[in-house]
Parts: structure tokens; C-alpha cells; sequence
């Protein structure tokens, strides 16, 4: 085995590569550059040979399966002696390559050392006059889709090659930043009469006019605006009302003073939802989150859980529970709902599907416990196959109720009445209807028409409640014609 010399040749002019590097590619037979396009290689080219690997970039489909091949064909070559792969800037900084090699040569035994010259970081300070003592973060533009922008903090973004590239980056940096963010095109720091620098505003990063190319960055200053885009921030404004100079209201309340909240707030993004109102939406999705961080951050206080157990905790849910898709294991989709139950049985060590049943929240609204059970109960076999039967077993209760009824049997009448409730929720479900939204749909209605009765009694200049129940009821006939 050979050992692999990793070379960096500084940002492009050639005053800015270190001693050490000229001398070992002086001094090399075997040197391959991982791109030719860099501004320094047509000086060594008078002293030293090499082999361009970027007939990779035109074979291969993306950045990451070139910087795979490279790596391993430096490996492949480094099993026949020695050899020299240098790449543009510092070796340290913002290359894929040498991380990977440095990887896969360990796993072989394989001996690598790294020489430094300038990164074209350093040169970029340098050109702007900015000092990074006050911290600053290096994406690549490649993958900026998985990265986390941090507005606090100044940053440098590489591998802006061209107009396209430049319009991604600026569609989602504008998640973050203020539209007229001011940030700056870098072109060819480091290197002498080629070095320029613009400074735009976020929202005209694409505009023609703007040039872009392999010696591209891009350079934005710490945002002078707060943007509260994360979930960080609100857990950091969650964890301030808590605090010692906190809100007393928020810092005395608990899991238990919570619960009304959380249960209130689901309902009005399920109105929300039912308005198609967008805004509406946003809004109260930040109300059903809040109470998630609220929750979370009284558990860090007390010191028992915080939000990254929370997530923890979904995220191992979601991957067990869809073996398909994380696992690639073949399931029957058309019975993945019994698929589901069967995972959160195993999940909460339940041996019967009652456990299951037993384990449905006692405060859901019946109607909606109801419908849980008898799912759960169908997934096993316990249901009707023909709806017919359905109707028929929602008359033998009604037949049943009034018997009750008829005897003045309070007990009975309370208990007929919850079967009768059960059967109808029942045929809801055969019909696929949602019960709970059914009635909802009814008592809304009811409003509409009451209302209707209520404004026509003061049209007729008559207080509602002086109005006979045969008036109300030609009302209330009218409202259904106009349909109320």
C-alpha cells in the first residue's frame, strides 16, 4: 500500500500556496487533481504532470456520487505506490473528497497525510475586511436543503456555479431572512485580477448581471432583523416566560392546569380547517405547538423529559410503525390498519386486543371513543359483514328504548338510550361517516334555523318567546324550504 499525500493548492493565486505543498508536487511522480479549473494550475503546469480527474463530474449523475468515485478511485490507485491528490483551497475545508478518503483509508490501513494552504476562507475575510471572531458558518450549497441557517451568525456559502444554483439558495434563505437582506456575490478571493465582490439585496441574488462560476461564494452578515422561524426560538421564548424574569401566569402553570388548552386548541384548527381559512390555520397550528413546547418545557424544568425525548420518542414510532418504508419489508396494505394496531400492541406490550381497547383516552368525546372501539374490535372480525344488519340491530334498541320508557325505568332508560347511541355511531361507520362531524353538521344546522325563527319574530315585531310552538314550527318548516 502506498501512502496518499493530500495537497491543498490554496484559493487560486499562487502566492497564497504554502511552501510545503509546492515542494511535495515538485517532488511527486504521481499527482492527480481533483479539478483542473483553478486558477493556479496553469502556473504549476510549467513545473509539474498530473492527471485531471474531472471527466468524473461528466460521467457520473450528482456532486455526491463524484465525490464517491473520486475517493475511491484515489484509494484504488494508492494500493500501487505512493501518490499526490491535491484540491482547490485547504484540505480541511469544504471537501467532501478528503473526508471520504480519510475514511475508507483508515478501514484499509492506509496511510494518509494532509498539507494545508490558504482556504479560500481566509481569502474571503481578507477580501471583504470582515474579522470571523465572532463566528460564522460553511455551507455548502449542495446542501443547504438539510442545513440549519442561523441568522445570528454571519455565513459563507460555496459552489455557487451558476444563475440556477444562485435562485435555489435564494428561495430558501428567504425562509429565514428579510427579503432586502443584504448579502454579497464573491467571486475569485484569493486570487489576483480576478477577485470581485457585489453586495445585493437577498431578494435580486438571481437577477441578471449577477455572475457566477466555480470560484463563487456567497457572504451574509449577521441579520439585523429576528426572524422567529423555529422551533428553537420558540422554545427559547417558552423557556424566558418560565424563567426567573419570566410571566408568573406561565411559571405557575403544569401539565394538569394545561390539559383544557390543549384540548381546546385542537378543536379550533379542526374549525379552521373546516373554514379553509389558511391564516387561520397557520395561526392556530402555532396555538396546538405552543402547548407541545409548554409541555415540554415544564417537563425540563421538573427535570424529566424535554422536547428532544418528545421527538425521539415520534420518530422511533413512525419507523416502527411503517416497517414498508424504513425496513423494506413486504405487508399486506390492504390490512395495514391491523398491521398498525398489531405494532402498538407490541410497542406497549399488550397481550390482548381488550388491553387495547381499555387503553383508548376516557376523555375523547363518545362519540368518537365509540367509533375507536368498534374499529378496533372489526380489525379482529367482531363486526357486521352486511349493513342491513346494522339497521336492523339500530331498531331492535330503539324497540327497546321505548319498552324502557314505557315502564318509567330511569337506570334501563339511560343504558337503552347509550346502545341506541352505539348503533348509530356503528352505522356511522359503515357509511363512513364521520359521527362526530354528522352531529356537528345537525347542530349547526339548528342554529341556522333557530336563528332564522328568532329574526323573523323581530320582523314581526313578536319576542320569541310569546310565540306559540305552531308559530315556530311554520318558521322553523320555512327555514328547511329556504334551505337553512
Amino acid at each position: 500500500m502506498g501512502k496518499i499525500s493530500i495537497v491543498g493548492l490554496g484559493p487560486g493565486d499562487y502566492s497564497l500556496i504554502s511552501q510545503g505543498a509546492l515542494d511535495i508536487l515538485q517532488s511527486s511522480k504521481r499527482i492527480y487533481l481533483r479539478t483542473e479549473k483553478h486558477p493556479i494550475v496553469d502556473k504549476l503546469k510549467e513545473t509539474i504532470q498530473y492527471t485531471s480527474l474531472d471527466y468524473f463530474y461528466n460521467s457520473e449523475e450528482n456532486f455526491e456520487s463524484v465525490y464517491n468515485k473520486i475517493s475511491e478511485y484515489i484509494i484504488e490507485l494508492a494500493k500501487e505506490g505512493d501518490l499526490v491528490y491535491a484540491v482547490p483551497g485547504h484540505p480541511r475545508v469544504a471537501e467532501k473528497t478528503v473526508s471520504t478518503i480519510e475514511q475508507i483509508a483508515r478501514e484499509k490501513g492506509i496511510e494518509v497525510e494532509s498539507i494545508a494552504s490558504m482556504s479560500f476562507v481566509d481569502a474571503m475575510f481578507n477580501y471583504l475586511e470582515v474579522d470571523p471572531a465572532d463566528g460564522f458558518k460553511l455551507i455548502d450549497a449542495f446542501e443547504i436543503e438539510n442545513s440549519y441557517i442561523d441568522t445570528n451568525t454571519s455565513m459563507i456559502i460555496t459552489q455557487i456555479y451558476d444563475p440556477f444554483i444562485a435562485s435555489n439558495i435564494k428561495l430558501k434563505l428567504m425562509e429565514y431572512y428579510d427579503y432586502d437582506q443584504q448579502v454579497c456575490i464573491v467571486n475569485g478571493a484569493g486570487v489576483k485580477n480576478l477577485e470581485s465582490k457585489k453586495y445585493v439585496p437577498l431578494h435580486e441574488l438571481d437577477r441578471s448581471g449577477n455572475l457566477f462560476d466555480y470560484l463563487s461564494s456567497l457572504y451574509i452578515p449577521k441579520s439585523t432583523k429576528k426572524m422567529y422561524n423555529t422551533v428553537n426560538d420558540l422554545e427559547n421564548i417558552m423557556s424566558t416566560l418560565r424563567g426567573p424574569n419570566g410571566c408568573e401566569w406561565d411559571k405557575k402553570q403544569t401539565h394538569e392546569s394545561l390539559k383544557k388548552y390543549v384540548i381546546e386548541e385542537a378543536y379550533e384548527l379542526c374549525q379552521a380547517i373546516d373554514n379553509d381559512d389558511i391564516d387561520e390555520i397557520i395561526e392556530e397550528l402555532g396555538d396546538v405547538l405552543l402547548q407541545v413546547i409548554f409541555h415540554c418545557q415544564i417537563g425540563q424544568d421538573q427535570g424529566f423529559f424535554d422536547l428532544k425525548e418528545v421527538v425521539n420518542g415520534i420518530c422511533k414510532k413512525l419507523i416502527h410503525r411503517h416497517p414498508h418504508v424504513f425496513e423494506n419489508i413486504d405487508i399486506d396494505m390492504d390490512k395495514f390498519e391491523r398491521t398498525w394496531e398489531e405494532l402498538k400492541q407490541e410497542e406497549k406490550g399488550e397481550s390482548s386486543v381488550t388491553d387495547g381497547l381499555k387503553r383508548i383516552p376516557k376523555y375523547l368525546p363518545a362519540l368518537i371513543k365509540a367509533e375507536k372501539i368498534q374499529h378496533k374490535a372489526a380489525l379482529v372480525g367482531f363486526d357486521w359483514d352486511d349493513i342491513n344488519d346494522v339497521f336492523k340491530k339500530i331498531q331492535e334498541e330503539y324497540k327497546e328504548l321505548l319498552d324502557e320508557c314505557e315502564v318509567g325505568n330511569i337506570k334501563y332508560i339511560k343504558e337503552e338510550l347509550g346502545d341506541l347511541l352505539f348503533s348509530i355511531v356503528n352505522l356511522a361507520r359503515f357509511l363512513q361517516v364521520n359521527p362526530e362531524e354528522a352531529l356537528n353538521c345537525t347542530n349547526q344546522k339548528f342554529i341556522n334555523r333557530f336563528e332564522f325563527i328568532e329574526q323573523s319574530a323581530i320582523n314581526l315585531h313578536k319576542k320569541i318567546e310569546d310565540m306559540t310552538l305552531e308559530e315556530m314550527d311554520k318558521l322553523w318548516e320555512l327555514a328547511k324550504i329556504n334551505k337553512l
